[in-house]
């Protein structure tokens, strides 16, 4: 797979004049760059200002990019649909689900039925936010043709039997007793739309911080402050995502004004800049899953034990060390290390050579040839594979590194090949085993489909008591950590940098929680 991902970027290496002629920007007011327009209700860095544009840098999916919230999946994806839209809940800093347009929810006796009641907000057409609204979009999600993110985190919804019990009253009607329902409010994707909402990328109308402006896919999107919003209206006047798959030219820019924010640097570039006073480097500390993905329905790896050598191939510590900058920590193959239900007491693997030549051995596999799909699509993807290939030589396979499409890279890699380079956000286990290891999980990368392990989370989500609990979630964990298809080698910092004159970005929140990426609080000193 040849990397051609250039080819649909607006400006491939980022010159100045040429980011700025590429994007229309040269013929704008910067507003973003030395302190903002409109009134100024602060004074100094410490309190909040009103106006200005900030423009932010992501990375991007390409000509195919949408605004519909419902397909949101990389982070430039969910950074602009929580700029437009808004959930029912969302994940705070600890991964617990905090109300946002639910004022509250409340499970009767026996946790079959929760009772979810609306706040008061408006979408920006200026219509109510309603519960047939919420019914709308979570049917919409579940539609069987579809293969929306968040259809496996509301499956425990009975929809049919679910009601509005007032204009802002939903009567969820869930199919077993479900412990944890408010993460199912809170699921990545699941966005609340109007009831007649139609074409998503022309006129997407949510009821978020932001109203929409503009959008051309792959390059550029202009939101603009919603004075009603619920929780009070941004500081900003207006925010623009810009489209820079090259972390270079995301760096560049920001040195050179022409952007305010650019989104995942690596450790590298963060070093070099750290404390010179030039930008502000913020880090989200180990809020990155780093792992190879081994699709378990698919020669090799259908053999557990190929799977299980290949756990004892890696050299975590080498892999954060070298593909990490040291900016992270060893995972040890069980995502959300340190959150709620992790299964701390798992011995640490380390590399053992010997046993993994074993195990390849009892496979019929001393000579395996495998080939390992990656890109310069995020941080250390790149370095992690080159590392890999030389560790597994040792152990007598033959790892070919192929390099994919920045563009469609995710796309690629859900269904093709065998073993690839992966990454997550940060998520509450309960979230990433619905989303990526159900037998009907839309994003399930490793094809672990196992209707056994299907029941334990339904059992999981049923059990009142969280001890009890706790120990389902361990037992599903420590059956991944024996078979499952996710090598998880480590936790990378997320980086992040921003013009000296942006304020009120958040230091704490992992990526894809609630406060990452939240523009409507940030302002311009």
């Amino acid at each position: 797979m040849h990397d051609d991902s250039t080819r649909s970027l607006p400006f491939p290496a980022l010159r100045r004049r040429g980011f700025l002629a590429a994007t229309g920007l040269g013929a704008l007011t910067l507003t973003g760059c030395g302190g903002g327009s409109g009134s100024d209700d602060g004074a100094g860095d410490g309190s909040p200002k009103k106006g200005g544009r900030l423009r932010a840098a992501f990375a991007g999916g390409g000509a195919s990019e949408t605004l519909d919230p419902h397909l949101a999946n990389l982070f430039a994806d969910v950074a602009r649909a929580k700029a437009l839209f808004d959930k029912l809940a969302d994940y705070g800093a600890d991964l617990s689900a905090r109300p946002r347009l639910a004022e509250k929810w409340e499970p009767n006796k026996t946790l079959d039925r929760w009772r979810v009641t609306l706040r008061e907000a408006t979408f920006h057409d200026g219509s109510p936010v309603t519960a047939k609204d919420v019914l709308h979009s979570y049917r919409r999600i579940a539609d069987p043709k579809q293969a929306f993110r968040a259809k496996a985190s509301l499956e425990p919804i009975d929809l049919d039997a679910s009601r509005a019990a007032g204009e802002r009253v939903i009567e969820f009607v869930l199919k077993r007793p479900t412990a944890e329902f408010p993460n199912v409010l809170a699921a990545f994707g699941a966005y609340i739309v109007p009831e007649n909402a139609t074409g998503f990328d022309k006129e997407p109308v949510g009821s978020g911080p932001f109203r929409f402006v503009s959008f051309t896919p792959g390059r550029s999107a202009v939101f603009r402050r919603y004075d009603d919003y619920w929780e009070g209206a941004p500081h900003l006047d207006e925010i623009e995502f810009v489209v820079a798959n090259e972390e270079s030219a995301r760096v560049n820019a920001l040195l050179g004004g022409q952007i305010e924010y650019a989104h995942e640097l690596n450790p590298t570039t963060a070093r070099a800049h750290e404390d010179k006073g030039q930008i502000e480097i913020v880090r989200l500390r180990g809020s990155a899953m780093q792992a190879f993905c081994m699709k378990t329905d698919r020669p090799p790896f259908d053999d557990e034990r190929v799977r299980q050598a290949f756990f004892l191939i890696a050299d975590r510590q080498e892999l954060v060390d070298g593909a990490l900058s040291g900016a992270g920590e060893v995972g040890n193959d069980l995502f959300g290390k340190g959150y709620e239900y992790y299964a701390a007491g798992l011995p640490q693997r380390e590399q053992d050579l010997d046993r993994a030549r074993a195990l390849l051995k009892q496979a019929g596999a001393e000579d395996l040839r495998v080939t390992l799909d990656t890109s310069a699509v995020a941080s250390g993807f790149t370095e992690a594979a080159s590392i890999f290939r030389d560790q597994a030589k040792k152990a007598g396979v033959t790892v070919e590194v192929r390099m994919g499409s920045k563009d469609s890279y995710w796309s690629d890699i859900l269904d093709n090949g065998a073993l690839c380079c992966y990454r997550s956000g940060a998520m509450p286990i309960e979230a990433h085993i619905s989303q990526r290891l159900l037998t009907d999980s839309t994003t399930n990368a490793t094809k672990w489909r196992h209707k056994d392990f299907d029941a334990l989370y339904q059992q999981a989500q049923s059990t009142r008591d969280r001890t009890e609990r706790a120990a389902v979630y361990e037992r599903m964990q420590r059956r991944l950590y024996g078979e499952g298809g996710f090598l998880i080698w480590g936790f990378a910092d997320w980086i992040i940098g921003t013009a000296r004159n942006v304020k009120g970005v958040d230091t704490k929140a992992p990526a894809n929680t609630l406060d990452w990426a939240r523009f409507d609080t940030v302002w311009l000193a």
